[in-house]
């Protein structure tokens, strides 16, 4: 960074150690003097505007997925524009800067409002950096909030205007062409991860010889088989368990989109139950699936001894002419390509779409010779195992431009950098 942008030939001491050394002829101010942090309210009532329209409730999952499940029309709530900064104020992201889109901010959100001497998006540049500060240095026993007090105290940087706008017509420039080779790694990892349900999907299916005779399978969403192939429903090929552990002491395991993990119970985080003893028994080897959830759940083999939730299904594959990988990568392209959800029951809204255990045993799986279950498996294990690699490539690719993202931006509004002569230099 240093090398190829100049410093200010003047520095001052900020007073703040995590701000250090500041150009001379900058002004430090604490935050509540350059802008107005206001928190959003509980809606008293949910009613349509005039024009029969509700402003939508802007709560953390609406911000960054842009679904609103609740609507209101509080006239005692200030309604938010499009792009205004809003900051976190409680939960686990607490003391993030957000951008907005249009509603009603809700209580665990405050709209920022800096004052009109500053050029807003230097600010908001500046406020992502303010975010470090804010986000390890939340209070509360319980949620994890923000604390005024600590907010408006911070010490915020103020350049000349000019200065202002040119050091966020920088960053505008500069973050725009790192977050599109963000976005083509991003697009990488897309396709990789389509290309490893095609390659699942294909190899469970289809088989790996392109020139097997193929017949109908009788099952719609199957299609053809290799003519050699037999059909089996569930209940034929798996066992399921259910063994209550009755004592404490083991470790509890989660089923994770990642696999099977060994939850950290210690440290508090997601969810806990009051009583461990109620839990099932999952042996080493046995298949354990999420079944609560078809959208976000998943299946593995443990590769530990533990237990898990009692909601849960735990089961062991008794047919002795059948190889556990091979079903356990249709059991996951069960998930990844959604074939198991038409057969769900429950409330999906709620993310308690389920697979009852008839439809389960029910459920219809092509059955290949066991030599050639284990050539599939280890095919797809290979073909995996290289798209895994390309994905932890991108993704340290991603976590080095985003670090240098984050690196130019502190840099330019705390002034270790320069920029008042730069030119735009056009990019594609």
């Amino acid at each position: 960074m240093a090398g190829k942008y100049q410093a200010y030939s003047e520095y001052k001491d900020s007073g703040a150690e995590w701000l250090g050394l500041v150009p001379e002829h900058w002004k430090l101010k604490r935050f509540k003097f350059v802008a107005n942090a206001q928190k959003g309210k509980l809606p008293k009532k949910i009613v349509a505007d005039e024009d029969g329209v509700f402003p939508p409730y802007l709560t953390m999952d609406y911000l960054r997925t842009g679904y609103a499940e609740n609507f209101v029309d509080d006239k005692e709530v200030t309604p938010i524009n499009e792009g205004e900064a809003l900051l976190l104020w409680d939960g686990a992201n607490a003391g993030e800067f957000i951008k907005s889109r249009y509603g009603v901010i809700s209580s665990t959100v405050a709209h920022v409002k800096f004052f009109n001497q500053l050029n807003k998006q230097f600010c908001w540049h500046f406020a992502k950096l303010l975010e470090i500060q804010l986000r390890t240095s939340t209070v509360g026993m319980g949620v994890p909030h923000v604390s005024g007090e600590n907010l408006n105290n911070l010490i915020f940087c103020e350049p000349p205007k000019l200065e202002q706008e040119i050091i966020a017509s920088f960053l505008d420039h500069e973050t725009a062409k790192i977050d599109a080779l963000i976005d083509n790694q991003q697009q990488l990892i897309k396709l990789l991860k389509e290309k490893r349900q095609s390659v699942i999907s294909h190899a469970v299916t289809k088989g790996l010889n392109p020139d097997a005779p193929m017949r109908d399978s009788g099952v719609e969403w199957l299609g053809k088989v290799p003519e050699h192939w037999a059909i089996k429903r569930f209940k034929n090929l798996f066992k399921i368990k259910k063994r209550i552990v009755g004592t404490l002491g083991h470790d509890i395991l989660s089923i994770t989109q990642n696999g099977i993990k060994i939850k950290n119970i210690e440290s508090g985080e997601g969810q806990l139950s009051m009583d461990y003893s109620k839990y099932q028994i999952v042996n080493e080897g046995d298949f354990a699936m999420n079944h609560m959830d078809l959208l976000t759940g998943f299946v593995d083999i443990s590769s530990h001894g533990g237990v898990t939730s009692p909601d849960y299904r735990v089961f062991t594959l008794s047919d002795k002419n059948s190889f556990p990988e091979y079903y356990l990568y249709f059991l996951q392209m069960g998930y990844l390509n959604k074939m198991f959800y038409p057969f769900g029951q429950g409330a999906a809204n709620l993310g308690r779409w389920r697979l009852p255990t008839e439809a389960f045993n029910d459920f219809i799986a092509p059955y290949p010779p066991k030599d050639e279950q284990i050539e599939i498996a280890n095919f797809i294990a290979i073909n995996l195992t290289k798209m895994s690699f390309l994905v932890d490539k991108a993704n340290s690719a991603i976590k080095l431009m985003q670090e240098r993202r984050a690196a130019l931006i502190s840099a330019a509004v705390t002034g270790k950098i320069d920029v008042r002569h730069w030119q735009a230099v056009p990019f594609n």
